[in-house]
């Protein structure tokens, strides 16, 4: 015979594996975020603002023919999809086309976290979800530069390689 707290543990663990999924909670940016690219210490908001500018005028409004204001020649790259140095991630985001930068920032931004050399971007995100085609799912995502003499010189970002498509026909 099953002692009694070990029926119910069993009942509760039963409970939970059958309990219907419940919706995330929504990852949302803040309303001002361009007052989070501004710092009461001097340095750090040099940082931040090197920072908001590879937010806003390169990866929001695709200006990379500007790149060299905001990212170092060397640029050491950790996302395994772009290229190191400054032509290794110009070229990787060329085929985008530049758009008039905007009056105010329209990616939505969760925190700009500063910290010596290092500045980090939040944002939202809410990709498919390959568990469940046809439905999406909150996440967060982070940019993280190291600022080296008012430029950008290192960075990372959680990117990895994705999978092959097994539906792809002949692109494997």
């Amino acid at each position: 015979m099953v002692p009694m707290k070990l029926r119910l543990t069993m009942l509760g663990l039963a409970a939970f594996a059958f309990a219907p999924l419940f919706a995330q909670e929504p990852v949302v940016g803040v309303a001002d975020p361009e007052a989070l690219f501004h710092d009461k210490d001097p340095k750090l908001n040099a940082n931040k603002q090197v920072a908001y500018h590879i937010m806003l005028d390169l990866l929001e409004c695709n200006h990379w023919d500007q790149a060299d204001k905001w990212l170092t020649q060397e640029y050491h790259q950790h996302n395994p999809m772009a290229g190191s140095g400054l032509a290794g991630v110009v070229k990787f985001f060329s085929a985008r086309k530049p758009t008039p930068l905007p009056a105010k920032m329209q990616t939505k931004i969760v925190a700009v976290i500063a910290d010596g050399d290092l500045v980090m971007v939040v944002t939202p995100r809410n990709p498919d979800d390959p568990r469940n085609p046809g439905q999406k799912y909150y996440t967060t995502w982070f940019d993280m530069w190291r600022i080296k003499d008012g430029k950008a010189d290192e960075h990372w970002d959680p990117q990895t390689i994705p999978a092959p498509n097994p539906n792809a026909k002949g692109k494997q």
